[in-house]
């Protein structure tokens, strides 16, 4: 789980009183819908390695800036927003690449630890930035690109119909969470719970456990022993 993006302490408090949603909420509702309640509705946060690795990852990303790379413009730490669908975040870079037209054709670029993961959070975090950019420009944005510190690599993500689709319908269940201001109940994951520092918070396990099956088993456990006990009467 990554650290919070620096529009969640911006926008701290802000959700549920119909503000913006931070775009960093959106990664965390891909990875499990509960941990961007816990983190965006109840303010619960925890550090562990890998969120204490992002955030100093991020830290030379966050100070607003425009420079020209071989041509194409470079904007870190910019902030969009999208009225349309209510978010808002900052960008850790966005290149202004030049296009046939003349005009310039937004690429984000986002920073993450680690390596390329198998679930989908970090590429709709980035479609959401690409969403953003397209409303505030005017411009289409086709495709945008994940760099990862640990290999050191960018990873191409088009922005296709299906990530369109899992973004926007991610931020409608981020809607509904904030406006009925209740946490999802835990689904426990091992692959994801293991990684989330959240986990001593949320206790996965023992919520997950539904109350009504503990009671009825143990309804049917004392019934099970009344019987017994009746029948070596």
């Amino acid at each position: 789980m990554g650290s919070p993006s620096p529009e969640a302490g911006a926008l701290a408090g802000s959700e549920a009183d119909g503000e913006p949603i931070p775009i960093s909420a959106i990664q965390h509702a891909v990875y499990c819908l509960r941990q961007a309640a816990l983190i965006h509705l109840e303010r619960l946060w925890a550090e562990n390695r890998l969120t204490a690795e992002g955030h100093v990852l991020h830290l030379a990303s966050d100070e607003a800036g425009s420079r020209k790379v071989r041509g194409v413009r470079r904007v870190s730490a910019l902030h969009l927003a999208s009225r349309r669908l209510g978010i808002a975040g900052v960008a850790d870079l966005v290149e202004f690449r030049a296009a046939p037209d003349g005009r310039e054709t937004p690429y984000p670029v986002e920073i993450k630890r680690g390596r390329p993961k198998l679930y989908r959070a970090d590429e709709a975090q980035l479609c959401a930035q690409a969403l953003c950019l397209e409303e505030m420009t005017g411009r289409p944005v086709p495709e945008g690109a994940l760099f990862y510190a640990e290999t050191r690599r960018r990873t191409v993500v088009p922005f296709d119909a299906e990530l369109r689709t899992l973004t926007e319908g991610t931020i409608c269940k981020l809607q509904e969470v904030f406006a009925s201001a209740r946490t999802p109940p835990a689904v426990y994951s091992a692959a994801l719970c293991r990684a989330c520092s959240l986990s001593a918070l949320c206790r996965p396990r023992l919520v997950a456990k539904s109350a009504l099956g503990w009671r009825a088993r143990a309804l049917a456990a004392a019934l099970g022993g009344e019987s017994g006990g009746e029948g070596g009467a």
